[in-house]
């Protein structure tokens, strides 16, 4: 049960390895210029495999239960599914609902674990397989494992990890599955990943160097932190911190820009219509003005 490109590595691993009775994903939904459906990555790649797939808009009918309940499944793999499981589904595999959950629980329950974590300056994230219950990724642990957070990476790079990583240990967890103890997530360092609201995009250049850059690279690509460059708006993809002191803002050198403190250098932006372009490759035909808001 799995929707966006995040969920495709670990069906694949699945597919591989057990049979797969049914795959459910959401529905497919108007996308690009002409609106036209689009089916998702996880539908996609299981029509490219030969599975069947469901893609009900609730999961609260009981006709759904009905279906669902009708697969006799051993086990059901959720992740980043994005339909809420209602007890009714949670209880009919045998063995239950995993999921595969992309930080180190219980820290960044919710929306947007990845984004949260590089945000947050996280030196550290990783994967949990969880047994599912009524809560907010509140269930037990059956496998955790952990990976440092790079200096350099922004939430693009970890997803492809994290997403290769839970392919992997989900693997693990379902050849174990009879053996692995469940683990309490522990009541102390709960933290909530709330989704990723566009007003967030904005550099204030006032802020450390350090906060900027992790704004940068925490989101990237999507929604893209953003500055105006005279009244353009300019996306910032990639960044790192630089030497070099100046006023908020202040274009020092290349694409090095002073923040309240320290600097960052920027090394991958995006012009308003335009493609993604290292800094170098930008800064050809396009001058920066001393000062961006």
């Amino acid at each position: 049960m799995g929707t966006p490109d995040f969920s495709v590595p670990i069906l694949q691993a699945l597919a591989a390895q057990h049979e797969i009775v049914a795959v459910y994903s959401q529905p497919p939904r108007p996308a690009g210029r002409g609106k036209a459906e689009r089916k998702s990555p996880v539908q996609q790649c299981a029509e490219a495999l030969g599975l069947p797939v469901r893609h009900p808009v609730s999961l609260r009918t009981q006709s759904a239960a009905d279906d669902f309940a009708q697969l006799q499944c051993d086990v059901a793999v959720v992740v980043a599914y994005g339909l809420i499981l209602p007890p009714s589904i949670l209880q009919a595999p045998k063995r239950g609902c995993l999921n595969i959950h992309a930080s180190l629980l219980p820290r960044w329950r919710g929306a947007a674990p990845i984004h949260r974590a590089i945000l947050a300056g996280d030196a550290e994230t990783g994967i949990c397989i969880m047994q599912m219950d009524e809560g907010l990724d509140t269930g037990a642990v059956l496998l955790r494992q952990s990976t440092p957070i790079r200096a350099e990476e922004t939430t693009a790079d970890l997803h492809d990890r994290l997403s290769t990583m839970g392919a992997d240990l989900i693997l693990q967890a379902m050849d174990r599955l009879p053996d692995l103890p469940l683990q309490p997530q522990s009541a102390e360092g709960v933290t909530y990943a709330a989704k990723i609201d566009k007003a967030e995009a904005r550099i204030d250049w006032t802020l450390p160097a350090d906060q900027v850059d992790r704004q940068i690279r925490g989101l990237s690509p999507f929604p893209g932190a953003w500055t105006m460059v005279g009244d353009e708006r300019l996306k910032l993809l990639r960044s790192r911190l630089a030497q070099g002191a100046g006023a908020a803002g202040q274009v020092l050198h290349g694409m090095t820009i002073a923040c309240g403190s320290g600097a960052v250098e920027i090394t991958e932006a995006q012009r308003e219509g335009k493609r993604p372009a290292s800094a170098t490759d930008l800064l050809r035909g396009f001058a920066l003005p001393a000062l961006l808001s």
